[in-house]
């Protein structure tokens, strides 16, 4: 996927301004359930493609790992998987006629546990890459960026070239990890020093890391840079230019059955505006699709 470059940057306003309101901007393994979607009936055609066996057991579980606000993270009770992805997969299993059962488990164990059987569905901001698509099948559904954040008065950064010499935390299991890492390999073989690349379990490690002076620069998809930023106050900011653009992609097993009903499912939800809306809720519209696709990974 190519994207021009104004249209690159004003996909970065718009998330920008819908995530957090920034100023200046218009307008103002533990199962849980998901938040509440907007209303969808059961689709007979869809629910028709759904493999016998999911459909005789009647429920969808879907894992996600719930530290990736706005995208997935724990509600206010404390126990709750909120955000996009939860309001999607919600919306997914309505209209396949499956009700929902959401896993919360650590971001690395995700794709072993969909080729152990062990859940039905990845929806955990997934960038579709062809890597993992060795390992398993993956359903298009947005676009988004890499985005860069530090502490006030820290190094300058404007992209990776620039995390030579400098200690980056990340999430395990993510693009970010692998993006650092093989920077650092860039830097070494240009005679710079390498960079310091802390991983941690979820997101939240790697933000902490950060605040804590552990780290100097923080990477993450971008909503959920945009998000970090303004939750902390001023603690944190942005920095540097995000890079991408990449697929956000729904996982499934290899040899599941499940990626035609999940594509169908979706083209039904953008057509009727459900997929937008609930977009729109989380501010995170300006990377909605209108084509989603099986196995669209770039790189």
């Amino acid at each position: 996927m190519r994207v021009g470059k104004i249209r690159v940057w004003v996909w970065l306003v718009v998330a920008a301004c819908g995530v957090v309101g920034f100023a200046g901007c218009g307008g103002g393994g533990k199962k849980s359930t998901s938040s509440a979607a907007p209303a969808v009936g059961k689709n007979a055609k869809v629910a028709a493609l759904v493999p016998a066996a999911v459909r005789s057991k009647g429920t969808l579980t879907v894992a996600a790992d719930a530290s990736y606000p706005p995208n997935e993270f724990i509600g206010p009770d404390g126990h709750t998987i909120i955000g996009m992805d939860a309001d999607l997969a919600a919306a997914l299993g309505q209209v396949m006629g499956l009700k929902l059962n959401l896993a919360n488990a650590p971001f690395d164990s995700i794709i072993p546990g969909l080729a152990a059987k062990k859940y039905d569905v990845g929806m955990s901001s997934f960038t579709d890459t062809k890597e993992r698509e060795k390992v398993v099948d993956f359903v298009t559904y947005y676009t988004v960026f890499t985005g860069f954040f530090e502490k006030p008065g820290g190094p300058k950064v404007n992209g990776l070239a620039d995390l030579c010499g400098l200690t980056v935390s990340v999430e395990k299991g993510t693009t970010q990890q692998d993006d650092s890492t093989a920077q650092s390999k860039k830097c070494t073989a240009a005679g710079k020093k390498a960079v310091k690349v802390l991983v941690f379990p979820d997101q939240t490690g790697a933000n902490l890391a950060l605040s804590s002076g552990r780290a100097q620069v923080a990477m993450a998809d971008y909503p959920v840079a945009v998000y970090e930023v303004k939750k902390t106050g001023g603690q944190f900011k942005l920095v540097g230019k995000p890079y991408g653009p990449f697929p956000y992609g729904i996982a499934v097993p290899k040899g599941s059955g499940l990626t035609s009903p999940l594509l169908a499912a979706l083209k039904v939800l953008i057509a009727d505006g459900r997929y937008k809306a609930i977009l729109t809720k989380w501010g995170i519209q300006a990377g909605a699709i209108t084509t989603p696709k099986i196995n669209g990974a770039v790189s």
